[in-house]
């Protein structure tokens, strides 16, 4: 098959396409590199802040056009996949769909669809935008404001998303709180793949017996800290730390490369990833890889949704409960002779759920299927 990824998130599109590419198929991704993480691509669409910088994107974008045609899979990256407005977006999706063979969505980030479902009242018990029946932390924060995420609401938005729906052949969902939302819309032209981890480049590092020090790592982006719940998670992290200070130690970086985050992360024990999730995602996979322990989402929805029913190694916290998240740090610290066989089970699970020839041949099952 001939496959063009546009746009990319957290690396997911990368690494399918280098899947794909071991299999024998064409796969060819055109991005910016997942922003700061600068992710492979064979197609740069990077973006420059400032007028120069936009009317280069365009010259590049419009000089990449012709490249992206004549595939029979073009999978778009989100609603917003490509670094532009929508009314502009909308008329590079009409180009993609005259032009290829098929056009499959990834549901991999917000969306209208994702937003309604959190505000639904019934679909998430927690979400990044409402806790229980409360608005959550970020609905307060500058980041919220900051990111303009009342555009969602906005009639232009909902408009391309309608757009959007119309125009593509089906989705795929990497999670599963991107799943369910699309289930009564699509019905069975949505599917759950996964996130991809590429096991062989994250070799396992087993931890052969119980640790003097229990290492916590977390990573932080500046402008995802609320939304991610990581303010929150430094924070227990740093009461855990201030109540054992003999017996742990912590690690936080702050929007560094993705190679660089996957070296630092090395050296731990357990990663922080994210609080507001059912599930966990890239960030906390690749960690899990290299037998690393994550404090993440790990609900029973999720777990059942993959058909896991023995091997549950995720530290799951839930916002909803007071004192969660000191509560299962603190489990951690005390229980460290479990360290070992919580790593051996986390690399395990991901390589029976996320490696990347097992999540890929999900997504080229999705395709065969709807192409008849």
């Amino acid at each position: 098959m001939r496959v063009l990824f546009a746009g990319d998130g957290s690396n997911m599109h990368n690494c399918l396409a280098g899947e794909l590419r071991k299999r024998g198929h064409e796969a060819v991704v055109a991005s910016d590199g997942s922003r700061w993480m600068n992710a492979g691509r064979d197609i740069d669409l990077s973006r420059r802040p400032g007028t120069v910088g936009t009317v280069r994107y365009v010259a590049d974008l419009l000089r990449a056009l012709p490249r992206m045609r004549g595939y029979d899979v073009v999978q778009l990256a989100g609603l917003i996949f490509l670094r532009l407005r929508p009314e502009r977006l909308r008329w590079v999706l009409g180009y993609l769909k005259r032009h290829n063979r098929h056009v499959v969505y990834s549901a991999m980030g917000t969306d209208v669809v994702y937003y309604d479902a959190c505000h639904d009242g019934h679909t998430f018990r927690y979400s990044d935008y409402r806790v229980g029946s409360e608005p959550s932390p970020y609905v307060h924060s500058e980041e919220y404001r900051a990111q303009q995420q009342d555009n969602w609401q906005a009639p232009f938005m909902r408009a391309y998303s309608d757009y959007m729906l119309s125009s593509i052949d089906g989705a795929v969902a990497c999670l599963y709180e991107y799943y369910v939302p699309y289930v009564p819309i699509l019905g069975d032209r949505v599917a759950y793949a996964g996130i991809p981890v590429d096991t062989d480049a994250l070799p396992f590092r087993p931890l052969d017996k119980e640790p003097e020090q229990v290492k916590f790592f977390i990573g932080i982006q500046p402008d995802r800290t609320v939304i991610k719940g990581t303010d929150r998670l430094l924070e227990a992290l740093r009461r855990v730390h201030d109540r054992y200070p003999t017996q742990c130690r912590m690690e936080v970086v702050e929007s560094v490369p993705l190679d660089e985050y996957t070296r630092r992360m090395r050296d731990s024990h357990v990663i922080l990833d994210q609080l507001y999730s059912y599930t966990p995602a890239t960030n906390a996979l690749m960690a899990m890889a290299q037998g690393l322990v994550a404090v993440s989402g790990g609900e029973p929805e999720y777990y059942d949704l993959i058909g896991e029913r023995d091997n549950r190694p995720i530290v799951n916290v839930d916002p909803t409960v007071e004192g969660d998240i000191d509560a299962r740090l603190e489990w951690l610290v005390r229980n460290k002779a479990q360290l070992p066989a919580l790593c051996r089970a986390s690399r395990a699970f991901v390589e029976k759920h996320n490696a990347a020839p097992i999540v890929a041949q999900r997504y080229v099952d999705f395709w065969e299927k709807i192409s008849g």
